[in-house]
């Protein structure tokens, strides 16, 4: 009775959503004006000189905008157990850990109930909208979620990856089963110890209710790709599982052991099935809709960094749709995925004006003041004023700030999104890059997004022999005389030496940004290097991190590795095979 009254009444979550974004300028001034009555007491927002005010105006000239560096010692003082209260009013019981694939270390993150409850916030509202375009009904999903144990700092708090915190609150459950999306593997399984059993664990379940599974899911597309590249490989065994219900020896842990035989019984009618369907198969091209008839969809990130896993997990899907899930980070929340029935590259997200406060730095050129010193014109570079929610303009691509509920203040996430429309009157994004992650040597710029482009165009090459790129990386390697692009290719079999040469000349050719045209054209950049690697080097590069306590459901391959990722760019080089220096300037 309970589980019904709990379903989610979609559109009055759409009517309510409606009505919000309508007015989102006053949503937004009320929900700063709730953030800063909150928190005022707070050490930070007390150095800062409000006293009590809480309009945008004197927000924005009191306190400055900050990276998370700023705040290292606040959020440190904060995880060491501070009595007082540092960054909120209420005490942060919970310490969320970036995934540590942008710097190379995690980061420590404020994690509170507000931003729990954001999250939900988030989660429901793009249920509502994806649920009128695929409705799905009392069915099971097929999670590919993983929770990393849950530390304690020195201060006594819980700590963990983002995902880690979202999937061991209380609340993350009961909101599954609203959304008719409970995940059909056990908590032993979700919270089990060891990735790669777990995700055993994880396909054999889908298995043994795959006439239930009406979505499949994780936290990114590249879990996805991961999970069903897994299958391939342990398909046959899964098999066997099924048709002697007895589990897999592979699986270790008494507890998840314990959890499997409950629902593990001997089907062999079932394996033989899943034998046949897999033997019919063409390259494992439509192996989702074969194995799971009733899917609806798959969800998870598909944008950013992850759009390059999309093209094998449309192999996959075939015709099955791909959705992509909300934007935002470890830090917060910004949007939601209103427009479902879009293919992944063209998601925007509608920013819910009452989960934070946003301001957005306009990323034109700096805008240079010209000073008059002593009878001389100098020129000094500033960055542009950051402006409000709803006075983004369409078209133009701006750095994101948001001021949360969990203790971040004109936070620079880092960032860059494109402004694609409006939804009423909060704005649409497109996530296009991090604003860090660039390859750089002389006056050139290019970004993960350019990165991603070149190798799209040079892979074109390998696919003719029907072959792909299976992950990719980057370095600026300025131990050479001039520095030079290193582009890390692991492919998925044998391509010739003079294809790979090809390769090399267009992914050179395919960084059009001009600075670096110009500077490859006088050599002031050296030719830039393609260095294929062993097969499984970038699963070494995951278990890497899961090593350092990362989890697969917030892992991204980092596509620029820069010298804070020492183990990575170790990684990378030790598993080179072949290289190639390009010959296209």
């Amino acid at each position: 009775m309970l589980e019904k009254m709990e379903i989610l009444d979609v559109e009055k979550l759409v009517g309510d959503f409606e009505v919000m974004t309508k007015d989102a300028e006053n949503v937004q001034r009320q929900t700063l004006k709730m953030i800063l009555e909150e928190n005022g007491c707070a050490e930070y927002l007390q150095n800062m000189g409000l006293n009590g005010r809480t309009d945008p105006e004197s927000f924005k000239a009191c306190v400055p905008l900050v990276t998370h560096k700023d705040l290292e010692s606040y959020i440190q003082r904060v995880a060491d157990g501070a009595f007082s209260p540092i960054l909120t009013r209420k005490p942060i019981t919970t310490i969320s850990l970036s995934s540590g694939t942008t710097q190379g270390k995690p980061k420590f993150v404020p994690f509170n109930d507000e931003l729990m409850e954001t999250t939900l916030q988030i989660y429901r509202t793009s249920f509502a909208f994806r649920n009128r375009e695929f409705p799905i009904e009392n069915g099971k999903a097929l999670q590919f979620i993983y929770s990393s144990k849950q530390s304690k700092t020195k201060g006594g708090l819980f700590a963990g990856t983002a995902t880690t915190n979202v999937f061991r609150n209380s609340q993350f459950k009961k909101a599954m089963t609203a959304m008719q999306s409970e995940c059909c593997s056990p908590d032993e399984v979700i919270f089990g110890p060891d990735f790669h059993q777990s995700l055993y664990c994880h396909l054999l379940c889908g298995l043994i209710f795959h006439e239930e599974i009406q979505l499949i899911s994780s936290s990114f597309a590249h879990s996805i790709v991961l999970a069903f590249r897994t299958f391939e490989k342990v398909w046959e065994e899964l098999c066997d599982d099924i048709r002697e219900g007895v589990l897999s020896s592979r699986i270790t842990l008494p507890s998840v052991r314990s959890a499997m035989a409950k629902l593990l019984k001997p089907n062999p009618e079932l394996a033989d099935l899943i034998e046949n369907k897999c033997s019919r198969l063409s390259h494992w091209y439509g192996l989702i809709p074969e194995l799971f008839p009733n899917v609806k969809y798959i969800y998870g990130i598909m944008t950013g960094s992850m759009e390059p896993y999309l093209k094998k997990l449309r192999h996959y899907a075939a015709d099955v749709p791909l959705i992509s899930a909300d934007y935002g980070s470890s830090e917060g929340w910004i949007g939601a995925n209103i427009n479902p029935s879009l293919p992944p590259e063209s998601t925007t997200y509608a920013v819910l004006p009452n989960i934070g406060n946003f301001e957005f730095i306009p990323l034109k050129e700096n805008v240079e003041e010209h000073m008059q010193e002593n009878g001389n014109v100098s020129f000094l570079s500033t960055e542009p004023k950051p402006v409000g929610l709803t006075e983004v303009k369409v078209g133009e691509e701006y750095e994101v700030i948001i001021t949360s509920f969990a203790g971040l203040y004109r936070y620079r996430l880092g960032d860059v999104v494109k402004v694609m429309g409006f939804h009423n009157s909060t704005p649409e994004l497109k996530f296009v890059c991090r604003r860090n992650l660039m390859l750089t040597i002389n006056i050139d710029k290019n970004t993960e997004k350019d990165l991603q482009l070149a190798v799209e165009e040079a892979a074109k090459l390998i696919a003719e022999e029907k072959l792909e790129v299976i992950d990719f990386s980057s370095n600026v390697d300025v131990s050479t005389d001039p520095g030079h692009y290193v582009i890390f290719w692991e492919i998925s079999g044998e391509v010739s030496d003079e294809v790979l040469k090809e390769c090399c000349n267009c992914l050179d050719r395919s960084f059009v940004d001009a600075g670096y045209v110009s500077s490859r054209k006088v050599n002031a950049i050296g030719p830039l290097e393609l260095r294929v690697v062993w097969k499984g080097t970038f699963h070494k590069i995951l278990d890497h991190y899961l090593g350092l306590g990362a989890v697969v459901s917030q892992f991204k391959t980092p596509r620029c590795v820069g010298p804070t990722n020492n183990r990575v760019l170790q990684i990378l080089c030790d598993n080179v095979v072949k290289n190639y220096f390009s010959t296209a300037f």
